[in-house]
């Protein structure tokens, strides 16, 4: 059985729940938090959803197979490590680069590496939610 007030609050949190899984993944390449904790945020988000209005509307609003996000998050996390090796130093050494983004800071090898680690931990969580058998 599907609630009506629990679906209607879900269809609210949802953006609300992405957004602070982004500031999670920001925040955490300085203080607390990062990919990790951001990515399971966000599938968190993708859960209650899941839970609240049934599989189908989950996979309405959420089109693309988790497993793109698994294998993205895997090139991310290879890129910023390589990135480092093309430029001469030890693989995954941290590079910054000189351009720098009002809310985010310097880009960095390390944030590459962090986005990374959002969306495998996000593909990964969201690709066990969607094969989990929800009572409707």
């Amino acid at each position: 059985m599907i609630s009506t007030i629990l679906s209607t609050i879900t269809r609210v949190l949802l953006p609300i729940l992405l957004l602070f899984s982004v500031f999670m993944l920001i925040r955490g390449h300085q203080e607390p938090g990062g990919g990790f904790v951001g990515g399971l945020v966000a599938s968190m988000a993708f859960a209650l959803y899941t839970i609240s209005t049934g599989i189908t509307h989950a996979r309405r609003i959420f089109p693309f197979s988790p497993n793109i996000f698994i294998v993205g998050g895997l090139f991310f996390a290879l890129f910023s490590g390589l990135l480092s090796v093309f430029s001469g130093f030890p693989a995954f050494t941290a590079l910054w680069s000189s351009f720098e983004l009002p809310v985010i800071g310097p880009l960095s090898t390390p944030l590459l590496f962090d986005i990374g680690v959002y969306m495998v931990v996000f593909g990964a969580s969201t690709a066990i939610i969607f094969t989990l058998k929800l009572k409707q």
